[in-house]
């Protein structure tokens, strides 16, 4: 079982698919709560080179207040990740964190079946990017 839900972009520039991303998540009833440009952190905390890699903290408050109410440490696996990172001079991935994989370590159904939902909704925004 993969633990992302991944599509690949040829052609397209790094900004602009980080633009249709954002797009996508609004479209789709998800905010960013927070953004993590792993890039820039990685240079400027140990000088270290690497493509493009951004992370957007994704939420549905609907679906995130759903879960905490079945299990209120859920949290700390909160908010659902997506990120959009530079694989080739041409190429750009998306990937969103699988929920249901992410929550195969709590074990109640009411939360798993909260987390298929959630996959679903992240599947329609990886679609509409």
């Amino acid at each position: 079982m993969g633990y992302t839900l991944d599509r690949t972009f040829k052609g397209e520039s790094f900004e602009t698919i980080v633009e249709r991303t954002r797009a996508a998540l609004a479209g789709n009833s998800f905010g960013v709560l927070t953004e993590i440009d792993v890039k820039a952190t990685m240079k400027k905390k140990i000088d270290a080179e690497m493509d493009n890699y951004l992370i957007l903290g994704a939420c549905n408050p609907g679906m995130a207040n759903e879960a905490i109410k079945i299990e209120p440490r859920v949290g700390a696996m909160l908010p659902c990740n997506v990120i959009v990172r530079s694989i080739a001079d041409d190429e750009v991935m998306v990937s969103a964190i699988d929920p249901v994989a992410s929550m195969q370590a709590i074990p109640n159904a009411t939360l798993h079946s909260v987390a298929g939902k959630v996959r679903d909704m992240l599947r329609d925004v990886v679609a509409a990017i």
